[in-house]
């Protein structure tokens, strides 16, 4: 079906100038000022006859000059709002007004953006601002908006792609799943999915606890071919699930990346990091600055809930996780019905202070990827209230003794959920106001937190939209020098949140350097530590661990004499129990389990368990195997 075609059969002669993809949405270009104002109601009536997501623009011919538009746009917009900034495309008729409080700029029912909209021509969008200033996310809505141009062609490439005529009953039906990385271990996700008419990656991660090529997915396979790949999917912005995408584009891959906006943006922040680690220690980066940039040009965003297709034969829905702000599982309905895939990343199964619980019900449902990481029988992780009181516990023992608190954080996720219960316990008199320390990396991820608060808890939304931020609390110090951190380590009792997690490099690395030694001190891991990893080493009792002194390049043996605390309690991996639950008061229940993401041992035992319970196929595959899903 000539799908534009269709569409121009529905609505009245002559008011289509032009019709262009964005992506699988439609959008109708029309020099008639009067369609252009009045023809949503016959938009509509197309829309529940074909199935599509149709929207109306004006032809540029029509469109207000950007200064006066801006005039306008600043007149109707009451100043409460607090305009940010105004980006206008000119390319797509879109005009992006960036604000400090998005409700009081669209208005009651939609009126102000009404009233652009007619005294214009210009659709006009409204979008939240960060309550903290946040350079990423700026630059990313600077190169977005700065492309029109060329993110109109590739759009509307990807929707040629997605409407290409597609008969099932010419070819036969067969879904394949490879396992490029992440099976039997944590780290390098990436999973190879193929169909006779698609091949889409899902996930394209790195392995950081490792060196060598066993930190990165299986490319040099030979059903593993950039240029045939449709598209490629990212559940969140780890760097075990996203460190890699930017290396695509490097090599040359030049198709649509799926995410939420805050994955796209925390993924960009953190492959900038990953350049710059790599530079500390003075080894060349795998991408540049101008992968990430490509990456981002070729980012198709969406929110959870909403379904797209992505090829001819495949339709996304994006749902929440649970495990770090936008993080998604992704669901698959392939060949039309012909088989529904979950794939779940990771995930946690209650709800926290800064995330809801994740999604576990679906319209269909046949084959279930579910993580593992804490999968293991021995991995009962304890109730969230007695993980809190016991960090409060460990923080207030280590500030009594007039010590410092080390916590080696995840930038995205841990880091903001332990910010949360620290002010918290601060504003109840559990803990005594001390300074809580925000390094580098952290602060601006949690800027990105403050950007997009419908993807947070029902409560944390609600404060952030009463003006009740608790993420700018003056609790919070941001630590953005390496002089700052020197007057840190040598100052009072205090807090510090710092990346990476498991000791891997970063600021938490160095702070331990200049803390382990003191017995006073306290470290407490809040994450997963990889098998080798520094944080590994420390957290099973080792007292002497080796480092390389970043001034001589020499390694050196140090003390580890810092009182040592794992709270498992906190991780935003499900533990034995959750994934149990989850699996179990799944809606459909899945004909197939797949189990990945763990180590081999609680892979195989969750595994098991699973196929006890629940009386259905489950499968462990190995890295490099192939699996026929239909």
């Amino acid at each position: 079906m000539d799908i534009i075609k269709a569409i121009s059969e529905e609505l009245p002669p002559k008011v289509i100038e032009s019709a262009n993809f964005e992506g699988a949405n439609i959008v109708i270009y029309t020099q008639n000022k009067d369609f252009f104002l009045n023809g949503e109601d016959k938009i509509r009536e197309v829309v529940s006859k074909i199935k599509k997501r149709v929207e109306l623009r004006s032809s540029i011919s029509l469109l207000v000059d950007e200064n006066d538009a801006e005039k306008i746009i600043r007149k109707l917009i009451p100043e409460e709002a607090e305009i940010v900034n105004i980006l206008f495309e000119k390319e797509r008729s879109v005009v992006t007004i960036e604000v400090k409080k998005p409700g009081v700029a669209i208005g009651k029912g939609g009126e102000t953006l009404r009233q652009i909209k007619e005294q214009t021509y210009w659709s006009a969008q409204a979008m939240r601002s960060p309550s903290i200033k946040s350079k990423i996310t700026e630059a990313i809505r600077a190169v977005l908006h700065s492309k029109g141009e060329y993110r109109k062609n590739f759009l509307n490439k990807i929707g040629k792609r997605v409407y290409n005529e597609w008969d099932p009953g010419k070819k036969e039906e067969w879904i394949r799943l490879g396992f490029l990385g992440g099976a039997r271990q944590v780290g390098r996700s990436c999973l190879l999915l193929q169909t006779p008419e698609s091949k889409i990656l899902l996930d394209c991660g790195i392995d950081i606890s490792t060196q060598g090529p066993d930190q990165f997915p299986y490319f040099n396979i030979p059903e593993f071919d950039l240029k045939s790949i449709d598209a490629v999917i990212i559940s969140h912005a780890h760097l075990d699930h996203s460190g890699l995408l930017p290396y695509l584009y490097k090599l040359g891959y030049r198709g649509p990346c799926y995410m939420t906006a805050p994955t796209r943006d925390i993924s960009a922040l953190l492959a900038l990091d990953f350049i710059g680690v790599a530079y500390k220690k003075a080894s060349s980066p795998l991408y540049g600055v101008v992968d990430i940039k490509t990456m981002i040009k070729h980012s198709v965003e969406l929110n959870y809930n909403e379904v797209t297709d992505i090829t001819p034969d495949l339709r996304l829905t994006l749902y929440n996780a649970g495990h770090t702000l936008g993080s998604a599982m992704i669901h698959l309905n392939i060949g039309n019905g012909l088989h529904n895939m979950l794939y779940t990343a990771d995930y946690k199964f209650v709800r926290t202070r800064v995330l809801e619980s994740a999604m576990n019900r679906f319209m269909r449902l046949e084959t279930l990827i579910t993580e593992s990481t804490y999968g293991g029988k021995d991995n009962i992780l304890p109730p969230r209230k007695d993980a809190e009181a016991q960090m409060i516990n460990a923080v207030k023992k280590a500030i009594d003794r007039k010590g410092k608190v080390l916590v080696p954080v995840l930038g995205v996720g841990r880091a903001q959920e332990i910010m949360m219960i620290l002010d918290n316990a601060a504003k109840e008199g559990l803990l005594p106001e001390v300074p809580i320390y925000v390094d580098g990396l952290v602060w601006d991820v949690t800027a990105i937190h403050t950007a997009y608060p419908e993807f947070l808890s029902s409560n944390l939304r609600n404060q952030i939209f009463q003006d009740k931020n608790p993420f700018t609390s003056d609790l919070f110090k941001r630590v953005g020098s390496s002089q700052e951190r020197r007057e840190v380590i040598g100052g009072g009792p205090c807090i510090i949140l710092a990346t990476s997690g498991m000791l891997v490099g970063g600021a938490s690395q160095e702070y331990f350097r200049e803390l382990a030694d003191n017995k006073h001190n306290s470290i407490i891991f809040v994450s997963y530590l990889g098998p080798g990893s520094l944080g590994r080493q420390v957290q099973d009792g080792l007292s002497d661990v080796k480092l390389v002194n970043p001034e001589s390049g020499r390694e050196e043996t140090m003390k580890v004499q810092m009182e040592v605390t794992t709270i498992d309690g906190m991780s935003g991996h499900a533990g034995r129990n959750e994934i149990v639950a989850f699996v179990n008061n799944m809606s459909p229940a899945p004909k197939r389990i797949i189990v990945n993401h763990g180590e081999q041992s609680r892979c195989l035992d969750l595994a098991s368990s699973l196929y006890k319970m629940n009386k259905v196929e489950t499968n462990v595959p190995r890295n490099l195997e192939v699996m026929r899903l239909r």
